[in-house]
């Protein structure tokens, strides 16, 4: 599954992971970019993270302890085009 925003991948990601995984009907939708851009854009205001211009370990954390009931796990040298 590809990932149309390039900006915040990581979060375009989270959303749409925690949906499949909770079975929210927007599921499908969210990766052709659809619907989910409020639900990004409230991420991002919830938790504070910028990845306007990349992120590292500390915004992982950040994202792990927002995200406390998931594991994220973060392979380097993936793009936001790479297939899930």
């Amino acid at each position: 599954m590809n990932v149309k925003d390039e900006r915040n991948c990581l979060a375009h990601t989270l959303v749409i992971a925690t949906a499949k995984i909770t079975n929210d009907p927007n599921y499908k939708v969210y990766p052709t970019g659809s619907k989910i851009g409020l639900v990004v854009q409230r991420l991002l205001e919830t938790t504070s993270i910028d990845f306007d211009w990349g992120g590292g370990v500390e915004e992982h954390a950040q994202y792990q302890e927002y995200f406390k009931d998931y594991r994220i796990v973060v392979f380097s040298g993936l793009n936001c085009e790479d297939n899930a």
